[in-house]
C-alpha cells in the first residue's frame, strides 16, 4: 500500500464546530438551540444503553422489536418529523433496566 492510499480520517469535532458557528451564524445559532432538547434525549437514551452495556439489537430484544426500530427511535430525536411516544420511552428505559423520569426546569 502506497502512503496516497492510507487511511486518513480527517478529526472533526462537532460541539466544538457547533460552538464556534453559534458565535458567528445567528439563524445557526438559533435552529441549533431549537434542538436543545432533542439533544439531551438523545443523550439521555444513549447513555441508558451505554450503562446498561447493550447494543441496540439487544435492547430491540428486550423491547419485542428489530433492531432497525431501535435505531429510529434513536435517530428520530433530531428530528422534527416524529418523536417516539412516552410508551416507547418507557420501554426503551425498561429494557436498560431504567425507569423514565420527566422533569421541567426553570430556565
Amino acid at each position: 500500500m502506497t502512503d496516497a492510499n492510507k487511511f486518513s480520517p480527517v478529526a472533526f469535532d462537532p460541539k466544538g464546530y457547533a460552538a464556534k458557528r453559534r458565535k458567528t451564524d445567528a439563524k445557526f445559532a438559533v435552529a441549533y438551540d431549537a434542538l436543545e432538547d432533542e439533544f439531551a434525549a438523545l443523550a439521555a437514551l444513549l447513555k441508558a444503553r451505554a450503562a446498561a452495556g447493550l447494543t441496540q439489537a439487544e435492547v430491540a430484544s428486550r423491547m419485542g422489536v428489530s433492531q432497525p426500530v431501535v435505531a429510529r427511535i434513536e435517530s428520530s430525536l433530531g428530528k422534527k418529523d416524529h418523536s417516539p411516544s412516552l410508551n416507547t420511552l418507557r420501554r426503551y428505559a425498561d429494557a436498560c433496566g431504567m425507569k423514565l423520569v420527566i422533569q421541567m426546569v426553570a430556565h
